[in-house]
Formats: structure tokens, sequence, C-alpha cells
């Protein structure tokens, strides 16, 4: 059996995310690469750049364990939500 059988699947913005990596909070340093999402595992204020955006926005309040289906170039070290993985 193929360890994946979906490793020839193309790859789309509905797809599983295929990575995932811890992002560490910056103030002006953008992410290794965009994401489809962001996992949030403690909750607060998620300040982020979104990929075609020019401006920083804030998402108030995300709860812990939220999935937001962002695509993120940079997440902010204002940021109060922690332990945050990119998935992509």
């Amino acid at each position: 059996m193929q360890f994946d059988p979906f490793a020839t699947a193309g790859d789309s913005l509905t797809a599983p995310a295929k990575n995932a990596f811890p992002i560490t909070l910056h103030v002006d340093q953008d992410l290794p690469m965009a994401t489809k999402a962001v996992y949030i595992g403690t909750g607060g204020d998620l300040v982020i750049r979104a990929v075609d955006s020019e401006e920083d926005v804030i998402l108030k309040n995300v709860p812990p364990g939220a999935i937001l289906p962002i695509r993120v170039r940079a997440v902010r070290d204002s940021s109060t939500a922690a332990d945050i993985i990119g998935l992509a």
C-alpha cells in the first residue's frame, strides 16, 4: 500500500494542507511561505498581513483551537495569540 495515496493529486486552496510549520511572531518579517490557513493553539488577538494586503489587520479574540482559512504572509509580534501553526 502506498503511504500517501493522494500524492499525485493536484493542490488547491480547498485541498487539505500538505505542510505545517510553527509560526514565529516578528515585527516586520514575512513567513517562509504563505499559508492556506493558520491554527491557533492559545487564543487571543492575531495581527496578520494577508497575502495580497498592503497593511496589517487585527483579528480580535480568536479562540484556542481555531483554524482560520486565511492566506497569511506575516504574523506580527503584537499578537497576543500564541502557539500558532501555519498550514500550507
